[in-house]
């Protein structure tokens, strides 16, 4: 056990010594590449503005989605009544579609309960 730490010791010390050499340029190469992405002056207030912008824009867009909420729900209305025509191909594409819904409905119920899959801890 004793021989495992100082090995990750070493690792760490490793790790921190090519960081503290190569951090910088790193910072800077990756700054320089996304250049287009800053916007002048990089201040808090600019922070700030800049989500307020993203939330108000975000909350006008909702009338937008809402409006394509409806017309995929008519759509949807619409194969139900028009379900005699409706293709294989389509009727497994709503299948895989629902299944991985359940999917990821049982992996959040199982993460939400801590990863244990009858909820008792152990």
């Amino acid at each position: 056990m004793a021989s495992k730490l100082h090995q990750m010791q070493a690792k760490a010390t490793q790790v921190s010594n090519y960081m503290l050499k190569n951090g910088s340029a790193y910072y800077k190469q990756l700054i320089e590449k996304n250049k287009q992405h800053i916007r002048d002056p990089p201040t808090v207030e600019t922070c700030q503005n800049l989500a307020k912008q993203l939330f108000y824009t975000r909350l006008a867009s909702i009338p937008v989605r809402y409006e394509a909420f409806w017309k995929e729900l008519d759509y949807f209305k619409h194969l139900l009544k028009h379900r005699h025509e409706l293709k294989i191909e389509d009727a497994g594409i709503a299948a895989l579609f629902g299944l991985e819904c359940f999917a990821w409905f049982c992996a959040g119920e199982i993460t939400g309960r801590g990863f244990t899959l009858t909820g008792y801890h152990v």
